[in-house]
């Protein structure tokens, strides 16, 4: 069994092991060190998450508060709404139970200068800036005929100009970063007619984001810093999939959010230097990582499960 990279406690590790006198008491306690060693790896890093009020940014937000690290809450969300559930500041009450600590903001990352002074507010308050993760998404899956220009100039702005401007504006961080990461929530690039055919430009914006993905793991490799996708197998119970596409019933074919959370948590302690460019789902991950019941993340145990799109 390997500890995560970058750990030095081999000798130490030999050295406990022999007081042990049965492989089996070996193995829990290398099982305990190595799960120990891993919630280490990202206490006290700061992740800035975008659309991390509800959903999927917010379990990645969970996870990794649960690890001790310092989360920003970079979403546009402060007031309850009638059918978006949670705030930005709820969602930091909730991450701050879990024992992290939260930094809630709101941003719209359509703006520059609102995401500037969420950037400059986190580095304000943690010291820097260790990760990102691009989750803030806008949907239409509508042809041509049936999306509306500002439809269309939302998916785009929200999409791949939030993600670039976030990413824009926290490097200068991420390099001063001892293992810094960018993720973005984003497909493989799968070229296929059928993913572009029905809703062009929503494959448009997500394809998008993940061409930042394919061309700055190049760019920021010399500086160490990870830049990969991460896209979930199936379907996920967010309030998208709720309210604007397939209602309850889809949501009952779905996983939950901490599938994603799960799979983030494995990537972002891998060294950057070496995990990058990548294209990731999260029941791969997961699998990799040792996970075989795949059951505790449906929404409804023993459902058929719908297929996302692009794979």
């Amino acid at each position: 069994m390997c500890l995560p990279p970058g750990e030095t406690c081999g000798y130490e590790v030999r050295r406990m092991l022999n007081h042990f006198q049965h492989l089996h008491s070996c193995t829990i306690f290398l099982v305990y060190l190595e799960g120990t060693n891993r919630n280490l790896m990202l206490k006290g890093k700061t992740v800035y998450i975008t659309g991390a009020s509800r959903g999927i940014g917010k379990a990645i937000g969970l996870k990794l508060a649960r690890a001790g690290a310092n989360i920003v809450i970079a979403a546009k969300t402060m007031a309850p709404h009638p059918t978006l559930e949670g705030t930005i500041y709820s969602a930091a009450e909730e991450m701050e139970a879990a024992g992290g600590k939260a930094l809630p903001v709101r941003t719209d990352v359509r703006s520059e200068e609102q995401v500037q002074a969420s950037i400059e507010e986190a580095v304000n308050v943690f010291g820097g800036i260790d990760i990102v993760v691009n989750n803030a998404s806008a949907i239409q899956l509508s042809g041509i005929a049936h999306t509306t220009m500002k439809r269309y100039d939302l998916m785009h702005s929200v999409n791949v100009r939030g993600s670039y401007l976030v990413i824009q504006k926290a490097l200068p961080h991420l390099k001063a970063s001892k293992n810094a990461h960018i993720l973005n929530i984003s497909p493989p690039l799968n070229m296929e007619q059928k993913w572009f055919e029905n809703h062009v430009a929503y494959t448009m914006t997500k394809y998008g984001m993940s061409m930042l993905v394919l061309g700055l793991s190049g760019e920021l490799k010399p500086d160490g810093i990870a830049v990969n996708a991460l896209w979930p197998k199936t379907v996920i119970a967010t309030a998208a999939v709720r309210n604007l596409l397939g209602g309850e019933p889809m949501i009952r074919q779905s996983r939950k959010p901490e599938i994603m959370a799960d799979a983030a948590f494995e990537i972002l302690q891998k060294p950057g230097v070496t995990f990058t460019g990548n294209f990731c789902v999260d029941e791969q991950v997961l699998r990799d990582a040792g996970v075989s019941d795949f059951e505790k993340y449906a929404q409804v145990p023993g459902n058929d499960l719908l297929p996302d799109f692009f794979l």
